[in-house]
Formats: structure tokens, sequence, C-alpha cells
């Protein structure tokens, strides 16, 4: 066969198998035998080795390929893949909804329900119809780039069958037969079984080698756009352009003019999720349609316009053990109920929160009792209640130390708090919840810096507190327990690496009380540099939307203390990164970083711009976007019906921009 023609049969024989896989993989409507599809593919591999430059990324034959991976590169979000704020009751599903009537104006919105498959959120960056990029949701912002496994999968098309450049978010899971099977070989093969579902998915769609992930059974369901340039009104049209894209989309959605409808199609589900075959954990609502989903914003962490209903979570009986107490970062002592150990939402159970003094005395638990527990939000196992009616009289009860069980200082009971609470800042057992705390993903992501590392480190006297970890040299950690000179320097790597973390991952690693991840970003975005949140004063600190007085008053107290001082200039002198980037996308070079550095506020309305697309203009060159003015601000873009912050700008001489100025700034 001359090249011409291989050329054009090679094209047929792509068009063909990308057909065959859409009707197989997605609509469960095969019109050929695996016979026939296998000498398709023979056919196509045969003529890519007589001509290996035909090949090209997006054909069938290079789902899987490559060597095996040190480690994933980064993947930057170009629109933040937000988490869900959680309703556990139907009211609460109302009361969303009338939140919604009340922001937007709206007497009757649309709502989508979606089945909330329990998987793995991934993201895919199709440009011109060639699927170029696949990565993890991480932490919203920043996700891993694991292609390489999502190429894997045969649902998803390498190839659209139009030519549009866009981003779609979607779900990673295993089916409830398939995820028997895997667990089956595994258990044949000696190798342990996964936990659930979810596990399984999420390890698989993590693994360093492709093959791995080609051999498991992986399936993906999408359900929204991010970043994109299609002219869609609605989610409903979205999700209908994505089908006519080929691309899979669960068929379990209904369109809902009510409350009511919403709440009927929730019950449904909730009744009928085990006829389903994967798992699922609830039922996402979003509002319909996309001008009223800008109405009503979104938060750091979620968006404002959806909702996710949570189904009950079971409960199931066990007996208490023990009752030990555990010594938070903060010092907060808190009982913890050691249980017989139970299967409980695809994990094996053997400790649950008692939360603190107050709630050991009203559940009234004793060690020996039978108990009922259930997992809180569904991650935190906590004991519901004591089955009193089995008890023998032999049952202990337990109560509170006086002093801290690890350092032996007296404990105290503040008054404005319900748990006890040791005081001392040189407490051990603090010391190495801190560290935990610090290398922990979501934080500084130190891999390898597990707790028994950390308390290996404290115990061997080589650091005292989060700033001593920069300082750590081979030698001291070789001869650690379990610690192998790979280990060590895997370890002293991750460290390495973690000084060009964004300043929001340091706020949070350093453990100020009441400050969570989102509130640290919060801070980084609003002054930019750490030296700038240690001289932050109260008033300074309650002008940024969400901090209020008790939370700007431990930001401050914790940036008064000496320790916190000297760990910081341990940090520093190490050459750790105290400052808050940009939006930067490493993944676009193309893009440029013009306005890198500078500080935008916006107010009023904006005739070519919503809020959320003026915000990406902003970060996509390098710019950082935040909702209160200060004397870091360098412009405030003014549109139609500017509130006060107009006339704060100018007290604070801030260049202000009419919204003309602002698309000439972008130009």
């Amino acid at each position: 066969m001359k090249e011409n023609q291989a050329a054009e049969r090679i094209k047929e024989l792509r068009r063909q198998i990308n057909e065959h896989n859409y009707r197989y993989h997605v609509l469960d409507q095969p019109v050929i035998s695996d016979l026939e599809f296998d000498a398709l593919m023979k056919e196509l591999i045969e003529l890519e080795e007589q001509y290996p430059h035909l090949v090209t990324p997006d054909s069938p034959t290079q789902r899987v390929g490559g060597e095996p991976l040190k480690e994933f590169d980064t993947y930057r979000h170009r629109v933040p893949m937000l988490g869900l704020d959680n309703a556990f009751e139907l009211e609460e599903v109302k009361e969303f909804d009338r939140r919604v009537k009340r922001t937007t104006g709206h007497s009757y919105p649309e709502y989508m329900a979606e089945l909330k498959l329990d998987g793995l959120a991934v993201s895919l960056l199709y440009r011109e119809g060639l699927f170029t990029t696949g990565a993890t949701r991480g932490d919203g912002y920043t996700g891993e780039d694991i292609t390489a496994n999502l190429k894997t999968i045969k649902q998803i098309p390498l190839k659209l069958n139009s030519p549009v450049s866009m981003e779609v978010r979607g779900e990673v899971f295993i089916n409830k037969e398939d995820f028997q099977r895997l667990n089956q070989e595994r258990i044949q093969k000696g190798e342990p079984p996964f936990a659930n579902p979810r596990n399984a998915a999420a390890g698989s769609v993590r693994q360093l080698d492709p093959r791995i992930a080609a051999a498991r059974p992986l399936k993906i369901y999408l359900y929204s756009l991010g970043e994109n340039k299609l002219k869609v009104d609605t989610h409903q049209e979205a999700l209908q352009i994505l089908e006519d894209l080929h691309l899979p989309v669960s068929p379990h959605r209904q369109l809902c003019a009510s409350v009511e409808e919403i709440t009927s199609f929730c019950r449904h589900w909730e009744e009928k999720r085990e006829e389903l075959p994967y798992e699922i954990d609830g039922i996402v609502i979003k509002i319909n349609t996309f001008s009223l989903q800008e109405k009503m914003g979104v938060t750091s962490r979620t968006p404002r316009w959806a909702i996710a209903y949570k189904f009950p979570t079971p409960e199931v009986e066990t007996r208490v053990k023990d009752i030990e107490v555990n010594v938070g970062r903060t010092g907060a002592i808190t009982p913890v109920a050691v249980l017989y150990p139970v299967h409980l939402g695809g994990t094996v159970v053997k400790r649950a929160s008692l939360h603190n003094q107050e709630v050991l005395r009203q559940k009234e638990v004793k060690i020996g009792d039978h108990v009922k527990i259930r997992k809180a939000g569904e991650i935190i196992p906590e004991v519901v209640g004591v089955i009193k009616e089995k008890r023998t009289g032999e049952e202990k009860k337990f109560s509170m130390p006086g002093e801290c069980p690890s350092c032996r200082t007296p404990v105290y009971h503040l008054p404005e708090e319900a748990a006890l609470r040791c005081l001392n800042p040189s407490c051990p057992a603090q010391a190495v919840e801190r560290l935990i705390h610090f290398a922990s993903r979501r934080a500084m992501d130190i891999e390898g810096m597990g707790p028994a590392v950390a308390q290996s480190l404290w115990e061997a006297g080589l650091v005292e507190d989060v700033g001593d970890l920069y300082y750590l040299e081979l030698h001291n950690l070789i001869p650690l327990e379990r610690m192998a000179e790979k280990s060590a320097r895997n370890l002293l790597t991750s460290i390495e690496k973690s000084k060009s973390n964004p300043l929001y991952r340091l706020i949070h690693g350093l453990g100020i009380r009441f400050v969570g991840e989102r509130v640290s970003r919060l801070l980084a975005e609003n002054f930019g540099h750490l030296d700038s949140v240690v001289n932050a004063d109260k008033e300074e600190l309650t002008s940024i939307p969400d901090i209020g007085p008790r939370m700007a008053y431990a930001i401050e107290e914790f940036f008064q203390q000496e320790q916190a001082l000297k760990i910081i200039e341990k940090l520093r002198s190490a050459g750790v990164n105290f400052t808050q980037p940009g939006n930067e996308d490493d993944n676009h070079p193309e893009e440029n970083y013009s306005l890198s550095g500078y500080n935008f506020v916006f107010t009023g309305t904006l005739q070519n711009f919503t809020r959320d697309q003026a915000r990406t203009q902003v970060e996509q060159r390098g710019g950082r976007v935040s909702g209160s003015l200060s004397s870091n601000t360098d412009y405030l873009v003014a549109g139609e019906n500017p509130g006060s912050k107009l006339e704060k700008a100018r007290s604070l001489n801030v260049t202000v921009l009419q919204e003309n100025d602002f698309a000439r700034l972008l130009e």
C-alpha cells in the first residue's frame, strides 16, 4: 500500500474505532463484535508500525504509551475547581432555594439535579478538538497532571467530532461489579484489597505507570464546563453540547422548576441508589441559568449557586474498648473512643471522636458500652449514642485528666471554650502535631513526613519547630528508625520543593487557631507577603470579608509570640517563599504576565465583563484580585453605580480605572 493510501486508510480506521468506542463505552450500544473491533485495531497498529511518522497523539493506539513517570507535574486550573457546600437535611435544600430567590430576585429559578458520584474529580482540557491535558482537582486551584492515565479511559475521546477548545470537569469512578472483580484479582495475587470503589478509582488515576491505570476498570462521567468560549446560557445546554461531542454524561439528571421537584428527585434516588451500577452519596443541585449563577457568585471555597444534598450516613453498632485523650497542635485535649473494629462506609473504624468533655458528659459514654457510630460529614467517625439497654453494670466511667498526658502540666478550661486545653507552648505532643500539620498535603505538602517520621524527628532532637525542617541534612536522617538512605533523600527533596509553595500554603501550615485553608487564601491574596500579614492589625484584618474580630485577634496574637517570630526568621533564612503569586498558568506559555504584582479591586457594575470574567482576565496576566481596598491596592476598577470603595480609593490615592481604561490595560 502506498503512503497516501495508507494515510487515508489510517484516517478511516481511526474514525471507525472512535465511533465504535463511543457506541460501546458511552452509549452501551455496540454494533460490531469484539472480534471485528480487534481486527480494526490490529490493522491500524500494523499500518502505524509500517508508517511511524503518521502516528499522532490522538490515535486510538496511543492510549497507553511511554515510560512510567518519576512524579506528576503540577497543573494550575485556569478556572478554580471549587468544592460544594453540603446539606444533610432536605430542609437545608429548601433554605438554599429561599436564599437563591432572595439574592437573585427571581421567584421561579430553574435547577438541575444530578447524581453525586462517589469518585475522583478531574478536569480535561481540549484544544481544537484534541485532548491535551487531564488533571486532578487537587486543592481546587492546583492539581496533578494525570493526562497519561486519563487517556487509558476509553470513554474519553482523544479527538472530538468538532475542533472546539474547552475545559470540562467530571468524576472518575469504578462500577460496583468491576470493583468486586478487581478486589478478587488482588486477593488471588496476594495483594491487599481496596477499601471501596472510590479509593480504587483515586489510586488508579494517580499511578505513575499508566499501564497500571489501563488495567483498572475506570469510567468517567462529565458534569460541567470549566473555561470555554461556547455560547451557552444554561447548564442544561452545556450538558447537551457535551453529549453532542460524544463525551460521557450521566443520563440520570432532572431539570426542576421548584424545590418540591428537587426534594422528590432526592428521595427517589435515596431509595433507588442500590439499583445503580456505581456508588453515589447524594444529589448535586445547581442553578440552571448561568446569568443567575453569576448573580449568586462564589466564595474562595465554594460556589453559592450550587449545593450537595448528602444522603443520611449509615450507623453501625460496636463496643467501646477504652477511652483515650489526644493533645492537638493548639493544645486542645480531646477524648477519643477506642472501638472494637467495625466496617463503616467502606473503611474499618477503630476510633471515634467524642469531641470534648461536655459531649462526653451529655452522651454518658463509658468504657465497655455498646454504642452507635457514624461518619460525621461522611468522613470523621463519631459516637452517636449509647445503647443503654445493653449495659451489664461492668462498664467503667471515664473522667477527663487534670494534667496534660504529654507534658504533665495542668490543663485549663477557658471560659469561652468547651474543650480543656494545655497551655504549655513547649508541650511535646503539640510540637509533633504542628509538624504533622505543617507537612500535610493541603499545607506544605511534604511527602514522606507522616506522624511516625515527625515523632522520630522530635524524639531525636533534630527539630523543635517547623522552621528546623529546612536545616535537616542527610546524615541526621539516616540513623532514624525506618529511615533508609533513599527515604531520607526523598524527604529532603520534598522539603526543598516545598520552599516554592505559594504563601497561602505556608500560612495554613503555621497552624494559627481558627485559620484554615480558605482564610489562609484570603490573607495571602489580600496582603501578598507574609511580612504584611505579620504586621497587620485587627482593623486591617477585619476589613477582609469573612474575617471577624475573634479570628483577627487569634491571627494578631499568634504573630506577637516570640516563638512564632523565631520560626518565621528560620523560614526566611532557609529561602522559603513568603509571597503569593498571581494565577500564572505554566501550562499556557503563550499568555502574558503583564499585571504580575499588581492588586485590583472592583466596584459597581461592569458592562462588558462579569465579575468572574474580569477576575480571570487579571489573574491570567499574573495580577491579584481582592474584595477589599487597602494601601496595597494598585487599581480600583469602577463600573456603573460604584459604592463607597470609590471614595476610599481616592482617600488612599489608589488609581481609579473606568471600564474602558481597564479594557485598554488588558490589551
